[in-house]
């Protein structure tokens, strides 16, 4: 079990550097910013990565909403889910501060600019109200959970799951980024909210309660409906 929570904090750490870093640092970097598409393909990148480097150590959840879908589809059993959220929680707060070291070394850096949180209503980066930034969450970490099932189910095609679940979080980050500034994952919604705080830490319910209500969803649904009985 060490080596698995080691495995989840590393990896959930490289997450959050990698793909809220690519929103801090580079995103609107004038002239060679990387815009809402490169953030989203860093997300992307950090997850295939990972799911080769440790896939076959933990899991790779590095998201307490997966590891909610995972033992509700009845891939993960219940009694470890406590340590792989606290060891994802804490690899997401690790990569923030030191994402908040790196940044604030530039003059220009202020946590005014967000910080990559997530949010709604003025704090979403289209604007968008509580109501759709919860279905919004809900129904896009359903879609990844469901990716992640399909793709690791043993009648799919082998090695290739790293693939479909990377590429999977980055469509869903082209879609959700105007939306919340796209969570579908606790723990990084977190690491950020602990730097922003106030409205950060105000909105933060919903960063959890919405894609793990989400991952719950999917998890009982690919069990019922998708899953091999024999």
């Amino acid at each position: 079990m060490g080596k698995k929570l080691g495995a989840e904090f590393i990896g959930t750490f490289w997450l959050v550097l990698g793909g809220c870093g690519s929103a801090v640092l580079a995103a609107a970097f004038p002239g060679l910013g990387i815009g809402f598409a490169g953030v989203a393909l860093a997300f992307g990148l950090t997850v295939l990565t990972m799911a080769f480097a440790i896939g076959h150590i933990s899991g790779c959840h590095l998201n307490p909403a997966v590891s909610f879908g995972l033992w509700a589809g009845r891939r993960f059993p219940g009694r470890d889910l406590f340590g792989y959220i606290v060891a994802q929680v804490l690899g997401g707060a690790l990569a923030a501060l030191v994402l908040y070291l790196i940044a604030s070394g530039s003059a220009g850096f202020s946590l005014s600019g967000g910080f990559a949180a997530n949010g709604y209503g003025e704090h979403s980066p289209g604007g968008y109200a509580l109501g759709a930034a919860f279905l919004c969450e809900v129904v896009m970490t359903f879609i990844f959970l469901i990716v992640i099932m399909g793709s690791t189910d043993r009648r799919a095609p082998q090695g290739f799951a790293p693939i479909a679940i990377g590429l999977a979080l980055t469509l869903i980050h082209l879609i959700s980024i105007p939306v919340t500034n796209t969570s579908v994952n606790p723990a990084r919604s977190t690491s950020q909210a602990l730097f922003v705080q106030g409205w950060a830490l105000g909105q933060l319910w919903l960063f959890w309660l919405a894609p793990i209500l989400g991952a719950l969803l999917a998890g009982f649904t690919y069990r019922g409906i998708f899953e091999d009985k024999g």
